[in-house]
């Protein structure tokens, strides 16, 4: 028997020429028809196709295809992506590293490195703002800074708009023309709770069935604590995870008389738990004259990480929550500190596009708001 070996898309594909004197059970077939070629190999650095997860498919499964009279067994790879900004003992980021200064560890087991890029990619960005009544004087600088962030990202970016008070609006679908986003954040409206980690769940699914970019970012900018969502901070940071979701980045408007010093405490932790959690980061500025700065160090930060990929070692067929360390050494660099997600869930595509998760809303059309 010949065994032909090629990774395509993240999964390998094994392809035979049947010895004829090997009885085939069950489907009779000719040596002929079991002869095939091998697909055409994808580059381990090409993006993979708009719409794709970055674990690839029902991975530790195999099955035997037929198509067009030929035989062909596949068996998935889980691919593990990872979007990493690198510092040094200063806070400075670091953009000089190369392949061989990572290490990737998954519950603690060294993984292989397959993929590495450093470049400017093009990002599925939800910009998700808090409505409640609380940010009604704090909105004009918010909208301005959401569109200035918009503005220093890539131009292949595409953006969506998202408001939320007691349920998320969509205000703007994808787009990158700026004015379409404009109009977007004039439908927001400032009254009522903060159902801060719904919002974040029905934008997560939205991104995970709609997002043309495999690099998916969400930044939140809320001014208090969740009080209407039907979801617990755990639920959402699992659900998200279970997508193998975007990266969250989360500005803290926890300044001034209106956020008690309690509040503003417990708000800060869960800002800072969601970032750590997805490999972003959490700002608080002392005043919304700060918010324009943020947002464009928001948008550096995201132009700027290194991606790196690895198929996990640990068969996903075991479930459970993978914890996820990486490393990073440069020469006369010092210490330096790797900021990426802690781990994920290993699932299978169909799992990941399903619907929100039990008791949290989807997104609705915010120019259909009640007035």
């Amino acid at each position: 028997m010949v065994v032909m070996l090629a990774l395509l898309g993240g999964s390998a594909v094994c392809v035979w020429a049947q010895n004829p004197n090997i009885p085939v059970k069950q489907t009779p077939v000719t040596p002929g028809n079991l002869t095939v070629d091998c697909d055409p190999v994808a580059s381990p650095d090409a993006d993979p196709a708009p719409g794709a997860v970055d674990a690839q498919g029902p991975a530790g499964l195999s099955a035997i295809e037929r198509q067009k009279g030929q035989y062909t067994l596949r068996t998935d790879a889980y691919e593990v992506r990872l979007n990493a900004t690198v510092l040094d003992g200063s806070g400075r980021s670091i953009q000089t590293l190369d392949k061989d200064a990572f290490r990737v560890y998954e519950d603690g087991v060294p993984q292989t490195i397959t993929s590495f890029r450093h470049e400017d990619l093009p990002v599925s960005l939800g910009v998700i703002i808090d409505s409640s009544g609380s940010m009604y004087d704090k909105r004009a600088a918010v909208e301005q800074a959401s569109l200035d962030l918009i503005k220093l990202s890539n131009r292949e970016d595409e953006a969506f708009v998202v408001d939320f008070s007691f349920e998320p609006y969509i205000d703007q679908d994808f787009t990158n023309d700026i004015e379409k986003l404009r109009q977007g954040l004039g439908f927001i409206k400032s009254a009522g709770g903060t159902a801060m980690y719904d919002a974040l769940v029905a934008s997560a699914d939205y991104l995970t069935k709609n997002a043309k970019r495999p690099k998916q970012v969400l930044l939140v900018i809320t001014d208090g604590e969740d009080n209407a969502s039907s979801s617990t901070l755990e639920q959402a940071i699992r659900r998200i995870q279970d997508l193998d979701g975007p990266v969250i980045y989360c500005i803290g408007l926890l300044f001034g008389n209106d956020t008690a010093k309690s509040e503003a405490r417990h708000a800060k932790r869960v800002l800072e738990t969601l970032a750590e959690q997805t490999g972003g980061a959490a700002y608080f500025p002392k005043s919304v004259k700060e918010v324009d700065a943020i947002a464009a160090e928001v948008a550096q930060d995201i132009r700027t990480q290194y991606t790196i990929a690895y198929h996990s070692t640990k068969s996903p067929t075991l479930g459970g929550y993978r914890q996820v360390h990486v490393e990073a050494k440069g020469k006369n660099m010092g210490r330096l500190s790797v900021r990426t997600r802690s781990g994920y869930f290993p699932k299978v595509a169909a799992e990941a596009n399903q619907g929100p998760s039990s008791g949290s809303p989807g997104l609705t059309d915010g120019g259909k708001r009640p007035q």
